[in-house]
């Protein structure tokens, strides 16, 4: 059976996701991209978007397990609050399907997928493009971040 692993970076305006999979050889990236919602909208509008476009995507993906950027203490304490909140609907979403749910910090991430815990974020993208055997780095950001963070999640999962 092969083992399925949705990486989120969350986030309000942007909400990168990456899926992917092992064939019984290697990890293959599956799809990724971005949840988007309206700057203008109310906070819970977007919410509600996020909410309803993740149910989709872990509808239609099927993944084993969920894995999310944890928490760093932004500079705005609002955007951070925020972000928490998006990782609630999220972990919420994924235990109601009975999914597994893993946090990653960033230096984890950094770590599993270049092997230094200080990586920038062009060494994160070309090494994820390497990883996935994939003809490009994957656009926008928040999109090879999530690929990054199911990496990570598949590296600790150990299915």
């Amino acid at each position: 059976m092969n083992k399925r692993v949705l990486g989120i970076d969350p986030g309000f305006g942007r909400c990168g996701f990456g899926m992917i999979a092992f064939d019984g050889r290697d990890w293959q990236c599956e799809r990724h991209g971005v949840i988007t919602t309206e700057a203008g909208l109310d906070f819970e509008v977007r919410l509600l978007e996020i909410g309803r476009d993740i149910d989709a995507l872990i509808e239609q993906l099927k993944p084993q397990a969920v894995v999310l950027e944890e928490l760093f203490f932004a500079k705005s304490t609002t955007t951070a609050l925020q972000v928490a909140e998006v990782r609630g609907v999220i972990q919420y979403l994924a235990a109601v399907k009975g999914l597994e749910v893993i946090g990653v910090k960033p230096n984890e991430i950094k770590l599993a997928v270049t092997g230094y815990g200080r990586a920038d974020k062009p060494q994160m993208q070309e090494m994820i493009k390497a990883i996935f055997h994939l003809s490009e780095v994957p656009k926008p950001d928040d999109a090879a971040d999530a690929l990054a963070i199911a990496w990570t999640g598949a590296q600790k999962l150990r299915f």
